[in-house]
């Protein structure tokens, strides 16, 4: 497996009618957030900016950048619905972390 490669692919739906598009890793998500439009920018998108970009040259871990990458589609409100589930680990509801 590479190593920029996503544990599972980030799932997102630009619209409602739109068909789900999967990110599978560092790269594509760095292609996603270099397309981002400037006036929609915020801090959540410059760490999962910064996340990724730190990734490509190994000063931060896939994973941490896959989290920040999630972190930044749930704020938008790009994560697809499938990828919004709950799970129940020791008594307490929680959301995907990021």
């Amino acid at each position: 497996m590479d190593r920029l490669q996503f544990e599972v692919p980030v799932r997102i739906a630009l619209e409602p009618d739109l068909p789900v598009e999967e990110i599978y890793g560092v790269e594509q998500a760095l292609d996603f957030l270099q397309d981002w439009p400037v006036r929609k920018q915020g801090p959540v998108y410059q760490k999962a900016f910064n996340a990724c970009f730190g990734a490509t040259v190994d000063v931060v871990k896939t994973e941490d950048a896959c989290r920040a990458f999630m972190a930044f589609c749930r704020v938008s409100r790009l994560m697809a619905r499938d990828m919004m589930t709950t799970r129940k680990r020791d008594g307490e509801a929680r959301g995907m972390r990021a």
